[in-house]
């Protein structure tokens, strides 16, 4: 079967694969995924797959709510997540936390 391509930086596959990142923020380009729908994982920008997750939940977020429970699901801290973030997303976007679980690894 195939899912829906989803990328992730090749620093955060050990996290995933791992059970440590439980979550990813993203800008609204990326935040379309139901509950319940699996996506494939590659690497970005190597296009290596490296697992399957299933979305348990998108949720809208802004930057000021970002907290340390947002920051231990990405297993960073609050200063590291927010300097990804903006690093990432300069202009503050729009953000949604999506949460997942793994579902297979490749």
């Amino acid at each position: 079967m195939s899912y829906p391509v989803f990328t992730f930086y090749s620093r955060f596959v050990a996290d995933i694969q791992s059970g440590r990142k439980t979550i990813t923020i993203r800008d609204e380009s990326e935040a379309n995924w139901q509950p319940g729908q699996r996506l494939a994982l590659f690497t970005n920008p190597e296009q290596q797959p490296f697992g399957t997750i299933e979305v348990l939940s998108v949720t809208p977020i802004a930057f000021d709510q970002l907290n340390d429970e947002h920051a231990r699901q990405e297993n960073m801290t609050l200063d590291e997540l927010k300097a990804v973030i903006r690093s990432i997303y300069p202009q503050l976007p729009p953000l949604y936390v999506i949460c997942f679980k793994l579902i297979e690894r490749a």
